[in-house]
């Protein structure tokens, strides 16, 4: 059986970088680069987490300020997921307490201020290859965001519909409804076909006026009636 020898980019380490800052996110590529790293890059919070269960990278360097998912959140989420990767947090000055605090709960190895440089990596590279530190946080992960964290899935089962309530019949002339075919709940409108008494009242006046003229004109012209 032959043996292939492994590629430099099979072997070497990969470091999944989350950020949605373009500049920053071009920073960080350009000092993984030099040093030899296979580079992914994702620009969501949420998304990110899907990239650390697929790649399983070595190292993380993840911003706090994300959309969809925050930093925090989100490492906290990789580090329940398990792996041996290493989370490293980048903020800006303002947020640095945040990162301070977020470093503990999500155990990283180490937060960055922005701009990142490649001096800064150098100095503090010691540090992220150290010993990956415990997460408390994922003990109150579940309180953290409890709505947002478990996501209801659709019911594929049988599609459940209200009880219709009872149409009321349509009437239609002429027509005769049957009442042992009107549904539950609904309501009788039309139960017979008129009966046409006018029309044979009509018919009889009719026949009476014609009788009385027949009469007059006998007795004018001399005709003698029929008996």
């Amino acid at each position: 059986m032959a043996y292939v020898t492994p590629t430099a980019e099979e072997t070497a380490p990969t470091v999944l970088i989350v950020d949605n800052n373009p500049m920053s996110l071009m920073r960080l590529q350009e000092v993984f680069k030099i040093r030899e790293f296979n580079v992914e890059v994702c620009e969501d919070g949420d998304r990110a987490v899907d990239e650390y269960i697929r790649i399983d990278p070595e190292l993380v360097v993840i911003a706090l300020d994300l959309p969809s998912l925050d930093g925090h959140l989100a490492a906290l989420e990789m580090r329940e997921h398990g792996g041996e990767s290493r989370i490293v947090f980048i903020a800006s000055r303002r947020l640095a307490q945040v990162a301070e605090d977020a470093s503990h709960s999500a155990g990283a190895v180490a937060w960055l201020e922005k701009p990142i440089s490649f001096a800064v990596i150098e100095e503090l590279w010691g540090q992220i290859l150290g010993p990956i530190p415990d997460a408390p946080g994922l003990e109150d992960l579940d309180q953290l965001y409890p709505e947002d964290r478990i996501k209801p899935q659709a019911d594929e089962g049988v599609l459940h519909l209200p009880p219709l309530p009872g149409m009321p019949a349509i009437p239609l002339p002429g027509v005769i409804i049957d009442p042992l075919l009107v549904l539950p709940g609904a309501t009788l409108v039309a139960s017979a076909t008129k009966k046409p008494k006018r029309r044979i009242f009509k018919l009889l006046v009719l026949l009476s006026l014609v009788g009385v003229g027949y009469l007059i004109y006998a007795k004018v012209s001399g005709i003698a009636p029929f008996v």
